[in-house]
């Protein structure tokens, strides 16, 4: 089962390096002028449909306007919540290439005084994987459009504790005056002017000092977590005025709640407070006077071994354990704490790291005094549950998995961080898993004795990481490699697939390739706890079985299939690449290439596969049993993806490279013997082909790339000499350099690859094309 989106070094640390500084404009600034030859064609962007697939770490009910909603995606951007239609609205989609890591959301902020306004606070890595510091956006028209403010320090929308918060608040009287909890020491940070600018709180005293792991030299799980969430107690103000009491969680087993009663001018560690535990959220119940904690021993949002929930009453000063279970009986930490704003009393709570049998959700109507949970145990190992669940929406969710109690598919959930009961509607809930959000709408049926019905509520919501896509000219139109779910046959890109790739179910598919001439012939590989790490399929995808791998195989690595199916060469992680003929029984290791190569076939003749590594072309005319190197002077560094043309021998196109160094896009006509730099391509880091347009002979060109001096996804019907750009500054979706393929059976359409925003395409609204 996977656990959530975790996107580490193997694509991030390429991102850092292709990356270039976060820009200091909007993301929807208009765009630079382009050249005439780049005057770009009109096209429609959708999704192709999967609904969720990563983790949601954070939703946010307006307080003040009904059916006002948001999500924030730890990679993936933000969303806002469309009642008429059930589904999410993206809007982030305007984050360039270069500000890729503003596509990492650690919190979001509904303001309750004028609906209209929304900010986010955004960032990936707070390490070195990102080069740009976080920034703030902040919208007046509910995230249709942002303008941007840089902030001095990194955020980490990606990183470990991305689950506590919310981080940013914005005052509920006093609506310009917003507080940010800052990550990696940089304490807490106000806004007095909407967003616009920030300085620090230097009355704060504590920046916080918990790490997940000090002994990390990436950086990534020895940060300090910071100020992880602000919450303001709205009984202290009015309109217009800065609310008095506000309470500050930090990231300090010791000293983890702070509160300040003057508006944010003096700060003091609230006295009788529990230790020894991470305050992750803090949910004020203004009405009865109470501010409830979930805390928990680790940061999460995959760690967490211990946890309680506590009750403070802002009146008395009084500290109650209300935990919905023994210490002695815990081994998970507590996190998604809401109060129901209709009926105060009323709380929910959730074991956010119960992995196994499942997550478990608390409900409380009695302020605490008293808990029911979402299932119990009847005579082990069975179990009866609160809730039925019908994800025939997304059948996708029940993994192919059929477990024995008291495990259940689907799941209930995992990483259930993010909880919140609708503040206008007792009976609705959603909550944020690992992999989707769920929720209901009849909610009360827990208190009377009956079950809730939980479903999907995701449609719209497309959170996955592509690594690879390949568009075969028979069977479906669109086979993908994911992180995290492995991957899927897309045999009608607007409807939500049954099933990922099962026997073997890979956690995150790296790599796959079809044979051109018998396109029901499909190879993947991938990671695995344990092998085997590659798997086949004789009916373009539909069903798997898996290969033999060779001695020593760590992790996918790269795969590619002769043109007549009768071969196949594998690049794996962790041993060199080898050659099989038939469905890999039995590998040879290859000669003359080195390890960890590039590998890709030629589409007409099936004896040559070619390979790639550190600026030198490799070429195997005997199915892959030994190479010779070929052409050098290739681009040594950074991300290199080259793709052999159907229908035409020897004839590759090679996309990639670094920035101060070898970049740009290159074409072979003679089996990579020789290649010519194609001009005007500054930059490019994918490439794919697609139908030829009307009246043309070559297949349609698709890159992800700089051109003329602009980003974005082109286009060119005439073998690369001329490009147009077919998305527009609305439509970039952060970095896009994993994979992109036209699609052989419909001109125009071309399908690209998201790092976390999932498997966009494109349209175009032209007859034909040209440049």
């Amino acid at each position: 089962m996977p656990r959530g989106n975790r996107r580490r070094q193997g694509v991030l640390g390429v991102l850092a390096l292709t990356a270039g500084l976060l820009a200091g404009t909007a993301p929807q600034a208009q765009a630079a002028e382009k050249p005439d030859a780049l005057a770009a064609d009109t096209y429609t962007w959708k999704n192709v449909r999967i609904d969720g697939g990563g983790f949601v770490p954070g939703i946010v009910f307006n307080r003040t306007e009904k059916n006002l909603a948001y999500a924030r995606t730890d990679i993936g951007g933000a969303y806002r919540w469309e009642e008429p239609t059930k589904s999410w609205t993206p809007l982030l989609d305007a984050v360039g290439w270069d500000d890729w890591g503003h596509s990492g959301v650690v919190s979001l902020a509904s303001d309750s005084v004028d609906p209209d306004k929304v900010y986010a606070a955004v960032g990936t890595y707070t390490n070195s994987w990102d080069p740009g510091n976080g920034a703030m956006l902040r919208s007046s028209d509910r995230g249709a459009s942002w303008r941007k403010a840089a902030l001095p320090f990194k955020l980490g929308g990606n990183m470990p504790g991305r689950g506590m918060g919310e981080r940013l608040a914005v005052d509920p009287h006093r609506n310009s005056v917003l507080y940010l909890g800052a990550p990696s020491g940089k304490g807490l940070w106000r806004s007095t002017d909407s967003g616009a600018t920030w300085s620090q709180v230097t009355s704060f005293p504590n920046p916080g000092n918990y790490v997940q792991d000090p002994t990390d030299s990436s950086g990534y799980a020895s940060d300090n977590q910071g100020i992880v969430w602000v919450t303001f107690d709205e009984s202290t103000g009015s309109p217009g005025a800065a609310t008095r009491t506000i309470y500050v969680g930090v990231a300090d087993k010791e000293n983890a709640v702070y509160r300040s009663t003057d508006a944010g001018a003096s700060w003091q560690r609230v006295a009788g407070q529990p230790t020894g535990h991470l305050a992750h959220k803090g949910v004020l119940d203004a009405q009865n006077g109470y501010l409830y904690l979930a805390y928990s021993d680790k940061g999460g949002p995959y760690d967490g071994g211990k946890g309680q929930v506590w009750r403070y009453a802002t009146g008395t000063g009084e500290w109650k354990n209300i935990s919905p279970v023994a210490d002695a009986d815990t081994y998970y930490g507590f996190s998604g704490l809401t109060v129901d704003r209709q009926k105060p009393g009323t709380l929910m709570v959730t074991g956010y790291s119960s992995w196994w049998p499942d997550t478990q959700i608390f409900r409380s109507t009695d302020s605490g005094t008293t808990w029911t949970r979402a299932w119990d145990y009847a005579s082990s190992p069975n179990r009866t549950d609160r809730y039925t669940m019908d994800v025939s929406s997304v059948p996708w969710l029940k993994w192919g998995a059929n477990p024995s109690p008291p495990e259940e598919s689907p799941k209930l959930g995992w990483m259930t961080e993010a909880l919140e009961i609708d503040p206008f509607d007792s009976d609705r809930m959603m909550y944020g898993t690992g992999a989707t959000i769920y929720g209901t709408e009849n909610l009360r049926q827990w208190d009377s004795g009956g079950k809730i019905s939980i479903t999907p509520m995701v449609k719209g919501l497309e959170e996955t990481a592509v690594n690879d896509l390949v568009s075969p000219p028979s069977g479906a139109p669109l086979l993908s490699a994911l992180g995290d779910i492995g991957g899927f046959r897309h045999t009608d890109v607007t409807k939500v697939p049954s099933l990922m790739y099962t026997s073997p179910n890979f956690t995150t598919t790296n790599s796959l390739d079809f044979a051109e001439s018998r396109p029901d012939t499909v190879v993947r590989v991938g990671n695995l706890d344990a092998g085997p790490r590659i798997a086949f399929s004789t009916d373009n995808g539909a069903n798997w079985f898996a290969g033999q791998e060779p001695s020593g195989v760590t992790g996918g690595g790269t795969v590619a299939a002769a043109t007549d199916g009768s071969r196949f060469v594998w690049s794996p992680e962790g041993a060199g690449v080898h050659t099989a003929s038939g469905f890999g029984s039995s590998w040879t290791a290859a000669t003359g290439i080195p390890a960890g190569a590039v590998v890709e076939s030629d589409r007409v003749d099936p004896k040559t596969f070619y390979g790639f590594k550190a600026g030198t072309l490799y070429v195997s005319s005997d199915g892959g049993t030994s190479f010779t190197a070929k052409a050098t002077g290739l681009p040594s560094e950074g991300n290199v993806r080259f793709k052999a043309v159907p229908g035409r021998t020897g004839d590759i196109w090679l996309a990639g490279g670094k920035e101060n160094g070898a970049y740009g896009l290159w074409h072979s006509t003679d089996a990579g013997a020789t290649f010519t730099k194609v001009s005007g391509v500054q930059e490019a880091d994918t490439i794919g082909f697609g139908k030829a347009a009307p009246g043309a002979s070559y297949v349609t060109l698709y890159t992800s790339a700089q051109i003329g001096g602009v980003r974005g996804i082109f286009r060119s019907t005439d073998a690369g000499v001329s490009w147009v750009r077919i998305n527009d500054d609305a439509h970039q979706w952060g970095w896009t350099g994993a994979a992109i393929t036209g699609d052989p059976r419909t001109y125009g359409r071309v399908y690209v690859s998201t790092n976390g925003r999932g498997i966009v395409y494109g349209d175009t609204a032209a007859r034909a094309g040209g440049g």
